[in-house]
């Protein structure tokens, strides 16, 4: 990867681990908290969106159409898993279960769908992100998967690590394939997801408000931030990155996740769980060198 996409996916990284511990902060308000920063993605990327319209830069077709339906639909899963997740586990937890289990499926997507073959360093790579996230999980017990506790993050962040890997597929395909701008694929994601939650937010608005409360700049913040994050993911694609190393390098965040989750929420992290994702950046490492 030369280092114009790479610096993008780091930047991403950064950028994604910050959203995800407002997300965590924030977690008792559930998907009225993901419409309402929805909301505030939709309306800031907007003129970004219509300046592409209007220069005409994309192309349409049905299958651009479908492509940005699919995805749509699985961000909006991935959107509620997570926020669920964050309900009943640590974000220690969760997130580098669901960061190290997505590139580890993307990268399998990549050589079963997208032709990209895999290598020793690749399945090397695999290997180490199944350890990895076994000693985050089980803190070096094993009986901790036989717990509720235990089994609630692997579950969660294991769910949403296979929506990650279902939409960075998916998004590969169409930024890589069909031509899609990063910008609009995104933008048109957020406004399916929008009109999707929103019957479900509005049928009971006071509780919504309730659950809002205090929330509000966290959602202002990861309207901003999480598009953001995602878009320079798909600019690296679309400036020829592969899919199957631009998908695992961008789990460095991972790390930065665990570190906000002792610095921030006060978690009880440990011995295991760092050993856990130092495991994890290393197969992503090389998942990243295959």
């Amino acid at each position: 990867m030369s280092p114009a996409p790479l610096l993008l996916v780091v930047a991403a990284a950064f950028i994604h681990a910050t959203w995800n511990l407002l997300s965590k902060q924030a977690a008792t308000a559930g998907p009225a908290f993901v419409f309402a920063y929805n909301l505030v993605a939709c309306t800031a990327y907007a003129p970004w969106v219509a300046w592409h319209l209007a220069e005409g830069t994309q192309t349409w077709s049905w299958p651009i159409a479908g492509c940005i339906l699919l995805s749509g639909l699985i961000h909006l899963t991935y959107s509620l898993c997570l926020q669920r997740g964050y309900q009943v586990a640590d974000l220690s937890v969760v997130y580098p279960v669901a960061r190290g289990t997505g590139p580890m499926l993307s990268s399998l997507g990549a050589f079963l769908l997208l032709g990209e073959p895999p290598s020793l360093h690749g399945l090397l790579g695999l290997a180490a992100v199944v350890v990895g996230i076994a000693l985050i999980a089980t803190r070096g017990d094993v009986t901790a998967f036989r717990r509720p506790s235990g089994q609630a993050g692997v579950r969660w962040g294991g769910a949403t690590g296979s929506l990650i890997a279902s939409y960075t597929v998916v998004d590969g395909f169409g930024v890589k394939s069909l031509g899609i701008q990063p910008v609009i694929l995104d933008w048109f994601c957020n406004v399916l997801r929008f009109f999707l939650l929103a019957p479900v937010v509005l049928r009971n608005l006071g509780r919504a408000r309730d659950l809002m409360r205090g929330h509000w700049l966290r959602a202002v913040g990861v309207g901003l931030l999480s598009p953001l994050s995602y878009i320079l993911v798909l600019s690296a694609l679309d400036m020829g990155a592969p899919l199957s190393v631009v998908a695992p390098v961008r789990e460095m965040s991972m790390m930065i996740g665990a570190v906000f989750g002792i610095v921030f929420l006060r978690e009880t992290v440990g011995g295991w769980r760092l050993t856990g994702c130092l495991v994890l950046i290393g197969g992503v490492v090389l998942l990243g060198a295959s």
